[in-house]
């Protein structure tokens, strides 16, 4: 087992196989993710593979080189890299719903610009953020962090930098493929991406010697690489011939009122996935961090390879129930949150039972460490009942009907009560004043998550779909860019 002690210097010389773009469960439910995830033309065992694959490589073999290197990866993870994915996947949703319901009352040419409008507005997003990372260390000492294990994180997180602008072009691509219910191709386009990851980090970690930050860099050269392979498909294909005319100068008009819908979608993502961030966060503040921060990776890790399949069924019912509203269509739409439901629930109670069976065991996919596969163990039930919760009480389809809907301000309001007024600070007085550890505050923490679940579930059986049918039609012509044709001067 891994040392957790001296010889920190030493340790961060030493090389990760991969990496990993997220250690937590909603921050691997990255748009990539939800495409594979939904696309129903390739057998599900291909699509999680492909999904989980490049984004589990890091924490599986940090784990196997010691204590240390696979809490500074779940650090470096969840507690920097989730902040720059919720914020852009939080504003990438503005698209979601509005390419959603765009293509469903067949306004085709309005999905162009607002892909190019996001993107323009998460590119300049993620200067700041590109900042954050650069000074990621000091912010994790000052967060009370250990500053060796501060140390090894913002190894890892350097080169994670040009991955935020990745995403801020990913996200958009994601959701203008998705309204159009055009999945298949970022399915395979992340398979051959894998292949390629898995070479280039056996070279630029191995024979080139680059440590971590070679693994990062290499993570953020894939993402890229599947950014360009999905624009490439977005301007080659006939699907997208009516919804992608070319760029346009239109991508630059109404960026405020555009950032205002977006910042709504960004606060109700964002208070969502840094909720468990700041799990992790608390957890190293904990007597025997590196522990804590271990065992709760191993199990955020396969919270995240589950979680992905809800985040596949919050894409599904976010773009089926816009698609139904744009069209018109109030029972369909509400048909489509059923059918979602029913499908989650089974998926999400077989995988509990399978990991509950096996939670002596599941930890050695991670690590050699036996302290960790104990903590694990006991930390396993608790790990159950929250994949229960995200299928049975179905949280994630939810909140993706909420997007489909366009209910993002809503949401963040309900997120704020129920995560930080209830849910962080109930897992502080368990894990802390009651000495439960690491178990005591992921406890509490489900607690606001349960509150916030049985919210949207009320709100959303009270749902008068007939009124929400109406509400898109005057989203819709509110975002309609006027009455002159869409770059006439290329048609």
């Amino acid at each position: 087992m891994g040392s957790a002690g001296g010889g920190g210097e030493s340790k961060l010389e030493s090389p990760l196989l991969g990496a990993s773009s997220t250690g937590h469960g909603e921050a691997v439910v990255s748009g990539q993710l939800e495409s594979i995830l939904g696309d129903a033309s390739v057998p599900w065992g291909t699509r999680m593979a492909s999904a989980s694959a490049v984004e589990m490589r890091l924490l599986i073999f940090s784990g196997h080189l010691g204590t240390l290197e696979l809490a500074a990866a779940s650090l470096g993870n969840t507690g920097i890299q989730v902040f720059a994915y919720g914020l852009m996947l939080g504003m990438g949703s503005a698209v979601e719903t509005l390419c959603g319901q765009a293509y469903g009352a067949h306004k085709y040419d309005m999905l162009g610009i607002y892909l190019q409008r996001s993107t323009v507005l998460l590119m300049a997003t993620g200067v700041p953020l590109a900042a954050l990372y650069a000074f990621s260390r000091p912010v994790l000492v000052l967060l009370g962090e250990s500053p060796e294990i501060a140390s090894a994180a913002a190894v890892f997180v350097y080169g994670l930098v040009p991955q935020i602008f990745a995403y801020a072009a990913n996200f958009p691509i994601q959701k203008f493929m998705q309204a159009q219910s055009i999945m298949g191709p970022s399915a395979y386009i992340s398979a051959a991406a894998l292949a390629a990851h898995l070479a280039l980090s056996y070279l630029v970690v191995y024979r080139l010697g680059l440590g971590l930050l070679g693994a990062s860099l290499t993570l953020s050269a894939s993402w890229w690489a599947i950014v360009a392979a999905q624009f490439a498909y977005i301007v080659t294909s006939s699907r997208c011939r009516l919804t992608w005319r070319g760029f346009s100068w239109q991508a630059f008009s109404g960026l405020p009122s555009f950032f205002r819908l977006s910042l709504a979608s960004a606060v109700m993502l964002c208070l969502e996935t840094w909720y468990f961030q700041i799990l992790v966060l608390i957890a190293g503040l904990l007597k025997d961090p590196e522990l804590a921060l271990a065992s709760l990776s191993v199990c955020m890790t396969i919270s995240g390879w589950v979680f992905m399949i809800s985040v596949g069924f919050n894409a599904a019912a976010s773009v089926r129930v816009s698609n139904e509203l744009g069209a018109g269509n109030p029972r369909a739409a509400a048909f489509s949150v059923v059918v979602v439901t029913l499908l989650s629930f089974v998926l999400s109670v077989l995988v509990s039972a399978v990991i509950l069976l096996c939670r002596d065991y599941i930890s050695y996919i991670f690590t050699e460490g036996e302290d960790v596969s104990q903590a694990v163990s006991r930390l396993t039930p608790l790990l159950a009942f929250t994949l229960i919760l995200n299928g049975i009480q179905l949280q994630p389809v939810l909140s993706g009907v909420a997007v489909g809907c366009g209910w993002q301000a809503f949401v963040a309001y309900v997120n704020v009560g129920c995560y930080y007024i209830v849910g962080i600070p109930l897992g502080c007085l368990l894990g802390f004043y009651f000495d439960l550890g690491a178990a005591g505050i992921w406890s509490g923490m489900i607690g606001g998550t349960l509150m916030q679940t049985l919210i949207l579930i009320w709100v959303t059986f009270r749902t008068n779909w007939n009124k929400e049918v109406e509400e898109a039609q005057k989203r819709l012509n509110k975002w309609d860019d006027g009455k002159a044709p869409l770059l006439s001067a290329q048609e």
